[in-house]
């Protein structure tokens, strides 16, 4: 029997519409809406397809979107100064710095610069610091860890006293999924360990996980074997491995994305798992909402 899909997808409509109703009551209530910049520096096209995408999702809920492009020669002195414009603006809660920058930016002294209360990324060291302290101290936990959570919760996954395996150490997935997972509190009060691909016996650690959470960024770097009968598989990689045609357009090339493990038999073996894409990539944005949306909530005081 095939494992059930957790379709980030539609977790995300849910979660949207929740945003959407309670800005409106907000709105009604206090006359403020969630504010949210978001400040791109040059022209990545991935970068800009993020970006494209996150002003349609603001613009959706209500919330009052500005986009800041700069030239990809801005100095940094000049960034530093607009990010200070933005952490005393009284109407932005959110800033959102589109990374990778330019090399001749310290991207480390330009994260630092954010307003921890306006960091909706979570990116922030005082940001990293109240997520490992854990229960009310936490404000943004970074935006695809916390999607992830969402997909476990709401897809009613038992997560007290579970064995959670996390394939990955980055600081953007890895450790801090890690660390969500094993505070005190719903959806999270499992036992949690941390393997990675120089990890020896890998493929022993994969099989104990009652959910596994994979985030290496290697194409089927978990097989079928691996998997615990009946399990939870959320697979955070995406991996573009070659081209195909489009079947809106045929003469157009669309990329053939891969996860970190072997769908087509994992699913067989699973209880549950994440399809890619349509699986984790949906909730970033969806979460990076919601951030905003609580960062208007601690100003106003609305619990």
């Amino acid at each position: 029997m095939s494992a059930k899909l957790i379709k980030g997808t539609e977790i995300r409509e849910q979660i949207l519409t929740e945003i959407a109703d309670e800005v409106a009551t907000i709105k009604r209530g206090h006359g403020a809406v969630p504010g949210l910049v978001t400040i791109l520096v040059g022209e990545n096209p991935a970068s800009i397809s993020y970006v494209t995408l996150k002003i349609k999702t603001a613009h959706r809920l209500g919330f009052n979107e500005i986009q800041d492009t700069q030239p990809i020669d801005i100095p940094e002195e000049e960034l530093l100064a607009l990010i200070d414009k933005y952490n005393n603006d009284d109407t932005i809660n959110g800033i959102l710095v589109q990374l990778p920058l330019p090399d001749h930016i310290d991207e480390k002294k330009v994260l630092n610069a954010l307003d921890p209360d306006k960091d909706v990324d979570g990116f922030h060291p005082i940001n990293v610091g109240r997520l490992m302290i854990g229960g009310d101290e936490v404000k943004f936990p970074p935006c695809t860890p916390a999607g992830i959570q969402e997909m476990i919760v709401r897809s009613g996954i038992e997560t007290k006293g579970a064995e959670v395996v996390v394939v990955g150490r980055s600081n953007i997935v890895g450790k801090p999924i890690a660390n969500m997972m094993f505070q005190k509190g719903p959806g999270a009060n499992a036992t949690v360990t941390v393997v990675h691909t120089g990890t020896k016996n890998l493929d022993a650690h994969c099989k104990r996980a009652d959910i596994l959470i994979v985030a290496a960024g290697v194409p089927d770097l978990v097989k079928p074997e691996w998997i615990k009968p009946g399990s939870c598989v959320i697979d955070v990689g995406v991996n573009r491995v070659g081209e195909k045609p489009s079947k809106k357009d045929p003469n157009k090339m669309v990329a053939v994305l891969k996860g970190d493990v072997d769908f087509d038999a994992a699913k067989e073996i699973a209880g549950y798992i994440t399809p890619v894409p349509g699986g984790v990539g949906p909730m970033t944005i969806t979460m990076l909402m919601k951030n905003t949306l609580k960062s208007l909530k601690f100003k106003l005081g609305i619990q």
